[in-house]
């Protein structure tokens, strides 16, 4: 071989060397992550705004109003992304294995994202690890993740502030100063429950310190146990002047309890069956204090995604996605925002883009 020729072997073979390297670390680029479950290129390549991408939200049950919401505010963001394949999974009822059965079949296939929201969280412990392991990323609706996760990024309302709004709504209404307030859990063994009781209390108690406070008593979380509960819980109590519920399903069943039973109480309650909405306007609720679901679903899945589109990690702590105290003051507009997908979406738009602007972050541990 000649000289030049050997000159010029050398240099193709270093050309051919210099661009596999080039291939080598654009593909670490777009693959590699720093160990933490919510980087924007875990999981997957990352970084161009015309990959269809593979996420899901896992959610407690298809059947209650609560957990729909968040649904539709997922799949409401998925939707203004365009270009997301996104898998809605949950049991039909509460069923805290089946869950942790869906999240984990989801986890294998919506490598670019999950969402999740459960209300046996202690159950996800193992499937988190396993999924935040394989680097796919994750984010905690609603009820916190459990200890012993990686878990970093957790959307939900204050949950306190929450039970402050109704305790306020409720003192407004110039009941009794010792009249009898009995309280229901829907989920005792529910975190999140419990801190809106305590918010609720704490108002009760500083405003009204001579009212008789019972429970809070289990009023049970689907809408025929909780109907039959309430039902009990009201024959059991003849001289109540109220009962507050912080779930879900309350605001529905203690109105159509007291147009059965011919009682007059006040009632008031959490969350936004179409139902209960209705029973605030026509003066059979005082208020409902909303957690407003649909933009816990919505900040969710759009965090995921724009992680995805711009190679940026999810935000880490806690995202306060907000409280509404819904009454007759505002309960047409509220009437009119949950009458379809649109209606929600153009509703929430203001506060979603106020949101992202300026992120309402704060460490975990702050959940409240």
């Amino acid at each position: 071989m000649s000289r030049a020729a050997g000159t010029r072997r050398r240099r193709t073979v270093a050309a051919g060397a210099l661009s596999m390297a080039s291939l080598l670390v654009l593909s670490a680029c777009s693959s590699s992550d720093s160990g933490s479950s919510q980087s924007g290129a875990a999981g997957g390549s990352c970084g161009t705004a015309t990959k269809k991408l593979n996420m899901a939200f896992v959610y407690a049950d298809t059947t209650q109003n609560p957990f729909q919401e968040m649904a539709l505010g997922a799949k409401a963001a998925a939707d203004d992304d365009g270009n997301v394949k996104l898998q809605l999974s949950a049991p039909t009822g509460i069923d805290g294995p089946k869950e942790v059965s869906l999240f984990q079949a989801v986890a294998r296939t919506a490598t670019d994202g999950v969402a999740y929201e459960t209300v046996t969280p202690d159950l996800f412990v193992r499937p988190l690890n396993s999924a935040t392991d394989a680097n796919v990323p994750v984010i905690a609706v609603d009820a916190a993740p459990p200890p012993g996760t990686k878990v970093k990024t957790f959307v939900a309302n204050s949950n306190t502030k929450l039970g402050e709004l109704l305790g306020d709504a409720y003192v407004a209404q110039h009941p009794k100063a010792d009249g009898q307030i009995v309280l229901g859990n829907d989920i005792p063994s529910l975190q999140l429950l419990v801190q809106r009781l305590d918010g609720l209390r704490s108002v009760l108690k500083a405003k009204l310190p001579n009212a008789k406070i019972v429970g809070p008593l289990d009023s049970k979380s689907s809408p025929t146990d909780n109907f039959n509960a309430w039902k009990s819980i009201v024959q059991a109590h003849p001289d109540a002047t109220a009962f507050i519920g912080v779930g879900g399903q309350d605001g529905v069943s203690l109105p159509l309890i007291g147009k059965q039973t011919g009682r007059s109480y006040l009632a008031g309650s959490a969350d936004l069956p179409p139902e209960a909405v209705q029973a605030v306007k026509d003066g059979k609720i005082f208020a409902l204090s909303s957690p407003e679901h649909w933009m816990k679903g919505y900040i969710a899945m759009h965090l995921l995604i724009q992680a995805k589109r711009t190679c940026k990690p999810v935000p880490e702590g806690w995202w306060n996605s907000g409280n509404l105290l819904v009454d007759k003051s505002n309960v047409d507009s509220i009437l009119a925002r949950q009458k379809s997908p649109a209606s929600r979406r153009a509703w929430f738009k203001k506060e979603i883009d106020k949101q992202l602007a300026n992120p309402p972050l704060a460490p975990l541990g702050k959940a409240d």
